[in-house]
């Protein structure tokens, strides 16, 4: 291995821990801020459901790694600038207010970034970039759509129930719907990583074609599941607090209809942002009840990061991609 894919190797394993840390925190916030489940519990269950979900398919890990941008016209200082604009960006919207950031965007933006400043637009390939649309419709739309009509219908299933047993028997399901959902995140953003892991040792000459090896996925499962258990408080007190007041059944339903948007997609080899996906879905619950009760304002910081994150993560890679070009 060259010095230099070595370093490229540590700033995925870097990125990893990040989508650890800071996304992860998307399938235990509302079962952390209903108290169905512990702070240490809902880490211990998520830290391994990632790892988990991570080896549940490849589908994701293709596109990324041979979908987004063309391998042959790229090179590792190409996977250095993006990974490192993306990791800044992440890191900067979670200093400055715990906002909740689609880490999945950021990569890819900043490969993306980072592949016209080494090899122009035409390094960029645009089947890939329409599933990326397609995600950011299963995301805003369908996560907001699914978990409005879950809740919906259990609002009229459970109308006569009493609502002590109606926590009960939701703080118990909520457990399960916690897990899919870490689950799904390791099935849908940890194989963005693992792609980007694999397509680095295809361009530093490790191995001859892409295809993902088995000890690729538990090094990076590994990593990522350490990241979890490092925690993301302030994102979970960002959606599972501040953007509307949630009880188990409204937890349940979040988390049920995100994951369920989050599987489909990964079947389809979709890469689709875990965050906006239950973020939209908790906007969805808290709209059943009246419209005033989501915290709008908060979900109007959350959407503009959402907005930010392409175009900033693209200049700061192509930025440092630039600079690398310059000095090396």
């Amino acid at each position: 291995m060259s010095n230099l894919l070595i370093v490229v190797l540590a700033l995925v394993l870097a990125a990893e821990f990040v989508n650890g840390w800071t996304d992860a925190p998307n399938a235990i916030a509302t079962v952390v801020s209903t108290k169905a489940l512990s702070p240490l519990q809902a880490v211990i269950m998520a830290a391994v459901l990632n790892a988990v979900g991570a080896f549940a398919g490849l589908a994701v890990a293709k596109t990324i790694g041979t979908g987004i941008v063309r391998p042959e016209a790229i090179t590792l200082l190409t996977v250095a600038a993006g990974l490192t604009g993306s990791i800044l960006w992440c890191l900067i919207t979670y200093f400055l207010g715990g906002l909740p950031l689609s880490k999945s965007h950021a990569i890819m933006a900043g490969l993306a970034g980072a592949g016209i400043a080494t090899a122009g637009p035409a390094v960029l390939i645009w089947a890939g970039w329409k599933k990326i649309l397609i995600g950011l419709v299963i995301s805003l739309v369908l996560g907001f759509a699914s978990a409005l009509l879950l809740m919906s219908v259990i609002y009229r299933v459970f109308a006569k129930v009493h609502p002590g047993k109606v926590r009960k028997i939701f703080g118990k399901l909520q457990i399960l719907s916690a897990a899919f959902v870490a689950f799904s995140h390791g099935n849908n953003d940890g194989q963005k990583l693992i792609g980007i892991f694999t397509l680095s040792l295809v361009l530093g000459g490790v191995i001859p074609e892409f295809k993902v090896p088995y000890w690729v996925v538990i090094i990076c499962a590994f990593v990522m599941g350490i990241g979890t258990a490092s925690g993301g408080w302030k994102i979970v007190k960002t959606m599972g607090v501040k953007l509307t007041k949630l009880e188990p059944v409204h937890g349940f339903a979040v988390e049920t209809a995100a994951a369920t948007c989050i599987e489909l997609a990964s079947r389809m080899g979709v890469p689709i942002s875990t965050t906006h996906t239950v973020n939209t879905a908790i906007m969805g619950v808290g709209a059943t009840r009246r419209f005033s009760a989501v915290r709008w304002g908060v979900g109007k910081n959350i959407v503009i990061a959402w907005v930010l994150t392409f175009p900033v993560s693209a200049l700061v890679s192509w930025v440092i991609a630039k600079i690398l070009i310059f000095l090396l």
